[in-house]
């Protein structure tokens, strides 16, 4: 069944109208905020292909898609919604609008003589439905109204955890200057040189901070003057995402990443945030156990990746599942952290996740 909405393409004319929408939806993140599209196509040119659909009378907004051509020297033409974030689907009044929406962007992928359209959702789980060891989720904290009252919900042991960091002799400051993000940035570049995966930009997170403004904040972990852990939170009403969050492993013994969370997650709850994302984790493995310890519950994503005949396409079309990245990974993680961050510029760009 299709709605009755008027959709096109979103632009600058209506950045007021889809942020007004973005910000009350019950399904929003930090990353439907259009500050997103911008910070993409400032960084790295990528082209905007939001949607919004509006009410033919009243001109209402009734429903957005954010989403970004992207035209790669590797893989070719697609549509992404969104790159760099775990989350970016559609979000309206109702199902026949969203649907409409995809479809609209289907339409235009086929135009474009796109490979894919991508698409990140977020699902609910219906209760007494177990989720699958090793699907992807992401966690989300509910936050109460003020930091003391966090830090008195937390289990003794995660406060212990927090202090060690603290009696170790770390810091921590948040803020948004200049020096504080190239302080981010090295830790960032140096915990992704250690994963194997290529860097974004710095002017990828300059763009970041431009285009959020004062819905951002960094922070950063000290012991002494030497960073040591750092991450960046984006925001957009009472909904707060950690998108990318780093420390030095020769450090991680003095419990950086504690002091690092603690410090983003009492700012987000002393400022009115009701939601804290976490981000991606594959379900009790790896970094799930470490979000969940906060009293984050996961919510299962479903990513996608649809054919011009609309049609899922097999996970071996993703260059993320190449057989080849465990050795490029290995190789990555061996060279000088100086070229790492040349090359992760260059190529970086060009991968969705």
């Amino acid at each position: 069944m299709q709605s009755d909405a008027q959709l096109s393409t979103a632009s600058l004319n209506d950045k007021a109208d889809w942020d007004a929408y973005s910000l009350t939806h019950e399904s929003t993140t930090a990353y439907h905020k259009y500050a997103w599209l911008e910070a993409v196509e400032h960084a790295y040119g990528h082209k905007p292909l939001g949607v919004i659909a509006r009410h033919p009378k009243t001109q209402k907004v009734v429903g957005l898609f954010p989403a970004v051509f992207m035209k790669t020297p590797f893989w070719g033409k697609q549509i992404c919604a969104l790159p760099y974030c775990d989350v970016g689907y559609g979000i309206a009044d109702n199902a026949e609008v969203l649907q409409d929406m995809q479809h609209f962007l289907h339409t235009k992928m086929a135009n474009a003589g796109c490979r894919k359209l991508e698409i990140r959702q977020a699902e609910s789980t219906p209760p007494g439905q177990d989720i699958q060891a090793g699907h992807k989720v992401r966690m989300l904290l509910s936050l109460p109204e003020s930091s003391d009252t966090l830090m008195a919900s937390f289990k003794s042991k995660l406060r212990s955890q927090i202090r060690k960091a603290e009696k170790n002799g770390l810091t921590v400051t948040l803020g948004k200057t200049p020096e504080l993000l190239k302080h981010f940035y090295r830790v960032y570049a140096v915990n992704m040189r250690d994963l194997g995966s290529p860097v974004h930009a710095l002017g990828w997170f300059e763009s970041v901070l431009a285009a959020y403004d004062e819905n951002c904040i960094v922070s950063v972990v000290y012991k002494g003057d030497m960073p040591v852990g750092a991450g960046l939170v984006i925001i957009n009403g009472n909904k707060a995402s950690i998108p990318w969050a780093s420390t030095l492993r020769e450090f991680n013994k003095l419990a950086p990443n504690m002091l690092l969370y603690w410090s983003l997650l009492a700012h987000c709850a002393d400022s009115g945030i009701d939601t804290f994302d976490f981000g991606r984790s594959s379900f009790e493995e790896g970094t799930y156990k470490f979000k969940k310890q906060w009293g984050a519950v996961p919510q299962p994503l479903n990513w996608q990746s649809l054919g011009a005949d609309n049609k899922k396409l097999g996970s071996d079309t993703s260059p993320s599942t190449s057989k080849f990245r465990p050795l490029m990974e290995s190789i990555w993680r061996k060279l000088p952290l100086e070229f790492t961050i040349k090359a992760g510029a260059y190529v970086r760009p060009y991968i969705s996740l």
